[in-house]
């Protein structure tokens, strides 16, 4: 089962092709409430459909997450793009953003006017549909409601801004994507071995398995849980393999009109077209 947000902020079901509209079927009206129920909202997907999904606008699977977490450097070979001879992280890097920062799903993301830099990462996300606080990584899948996929877009100049910290490159308004949908069925996804695919107008730019990474999904809800308690609708975008536009010579930053696309396997394809910020 997959679960949307569609048509300003009503919740519903599809299997890829039909929308069941659990908010007529069911009330709800935040799709915390379906994470935390998901058997309830299967159910409701039952008789005929309400629409068909290429009948709805789709918007972003969670609209009011209370945190997204972002993990940084988190495939084995991103370390190397560095060049800077340090020795794998022990603990993994951490930054967050806020919700305005992303499109949903087949909408435009915005390329600002006082930047020209703006770079793709293609991510696999962990959405929580269960409550925790220090979970082992034994539990840790219990605690996943589903996956869903993020284009993790940057703005790479203003990350050199701080000192210390990237916030100021990674939550312009409007430069990443998050979507279609949240894919809650992962009895049919190795997700210790599970593929993610970006390409730019066609191009493959980064291709890479969760078997590399340094931090698998388990050890990220162990860690990120220790320090705060994570909560139903909480994301949690897992790193980007090599391959993002800053890394070529020269760098290939995304213009106006490319298209972005990252596929993850068992989950489906997030696609956002590029513009100049209105």
């Amino acid at each position: 089962m997959k679960l949307i947000t569609f048509n300003e902020n009503r919740i519903g079901a599809t299997d890829g092709k039909a929308v069941f509209d659990l908010t007529s079927r069911l009330g709800l009206t935040d799709m915390r409430h379906a994470l935390t129920d998901l058997p309830r909202a299967a159910v409701a997907m039952t008789g005929s459909p309400d629409f068909g999904l290429e009948d709805v606008t789709l918007d972003l699977p969670i609209t009011n997450p209370t945190r997204i977490y972002c993990i940084g450097v988190n495939y084995m070979n991103r370390n190397e793009e560095y060049k800077d001879n340090s020795a794998a992280p022990q603990y993994p890097s951490l930054f967050v953003r806020n919700p305005k920062s992303f499109a949903a799903h087949g909408q435009p993301v915005d390329i600002p006017p006082e930047s020209e830099q703006l770079d793709y990462e293609g991510e696999i996300v962990l959405v929580i549909g269960k409550q925790g606080r220090r979970i082992s990584q034994a539990d840790a899948m219990d605690h996943i409601a589903g996956l869903t996929i993020m284009n993790e877009g940057t703005i790479r100049d203003w990350l050199r801004h701080g000192k210390f910290n990237v916030t100021q490159g990674k939550n312009w308004d409007n430069t990443g994507g998050i979507g279609p949908w949240i894919e809650t069925d992962l009895s049919h996804i190795d997700v210790t071995n599970m593929t993610v695919e970006t390409r730019v107008n066609g191009e493959v730019r980064q291709f890479d398995t969760t078997a590399s990474m340094a931090f698998p999904f388990a050890r990220i809800i162990e860690y990120v849980s220790t320090f705060g308690t994570l909560e139903p609708g909480d994301l949690i975008a897992t790193g980007t393999p090599t391959g993002a536009g800053a890394r070529f010579d020269p760098p290939k930053w995304l213009r106006a009109g490319d298209v972005v696309e990252v596929s993850v396997q068992g989950v489906g394809t997030l696609s956002n077209w590029v513009r100049a910020e209105p």
